[in-house]
């Protein structure tokens, strides 16, 4: 590992979201020298990658970032293939989907439709949620064995009262989506808001994205036809990403994956 890569990374990560720190406060989260901090901030400063409050003393994430994140998105085959059939998923829901992509223990919410009901909603393109808190990550941990046996070790760390945090409950839970091709959450990452998610797969088999349907927790739990839908979908994307069959198998626990 190249430390100085390394160090770049570790401050980025510490500004995410909203977060403002100034110099100090990044060396003690950091554990590093306020120095060799300030070199590091101004560096990625210069590159649009850290920008620092105007007329203030704390830095934030640089814009450069968002343009960094477009062209990755643009060049992620399985959103290119899925927006259509997502977009449709919204229509004919009239619910907000989302696609999802693992980001390491998180599941990156990489293609938002709103509800089609013209209200007013956030774009959730760009969000992370914890894989044990989300439907689209239950549906990448059933799929993924070894990244399963990376967040059972815990802790699961809670969003809302709601959010399980028992290892042995989790993993009871990923042996049932594995038999149903459904994962499901309710008010485990935002109160109020609950959803179901399918799994994504391409030509090789392996499960690569997991697309959902978002409802509020008081139309609880989605009709029947709603969760028709979203199978259709994922099946759909899958057939275009050229998967042989949906839903997926499963790997052997120990197999790599």
């Amino acid at each position: 590992m190249i430390q100085a890569i390394d160090r770049a990374a570790r401050v980025l990560n510490a500004l995410q979201g909203a977060r403002h720190l100034g110099i100090s406060e990044l060396a003690t989260t950091l554990e590093l020298s306020p120095s060799t901090v300030h070199g590091i901030v101004k560096s990625l400063q210069q590159h649009g990658l850290v920008a620092k409050e105007p007329n203030g003393t704390r830095y934030m994430l640089g814009p450069a970032l968002l343009k960094l994140s477009n062209v990755y998105l643009d060049t992620l085959d399985v959103r290119a293939r899925a927006m259509r059939w997502t977009a449709e998923l919204a229509r004919r829901t009239g619910l907000s989907t989302r696609l999802g992509a693992q980001l390491f223990h998180e599941v990156l919410v990489i293609h938002h439709n709103r509800r089609p009901d013209g209200s007013q909603q956030m774009l959730e393109t760009g969000v992370t949620i914890p894989v044990h808190a989300s439907a689209m990550g239950k549906v990448l941990l059933a799929y993924h064995p070894r990244l399963a046996d990376e967040v059972l070790v815990g802790p699961l760390p809670p969003l809302t009262g709601d959010t399980i945090t028992d290892p042995v409950r989790l993993e009871l839970q990923l042996a049932q989506i594995a038999e149903r091709g459904l994962a499901t959450e309710e008010d485990e990452a935002v109160l109020g808001e609950s959803s179901v998610a399918a799994p994504i797969s391409d030509r090789s088999g392996a499960v690569v994205a997991s697309i959902a349907v978002v409802l509020p927790t008081s139309e609880w739990p989605p009709e029947a036809g709603v969760l028709n839908d979203l199978r259709e979908a994922a099946r759909n994307v899958s057939r275009e990403l050229g998967a042989p069959a949906w839903p997926p198998r499963v790997p052997v626990r120990g197999a790599a994956d």
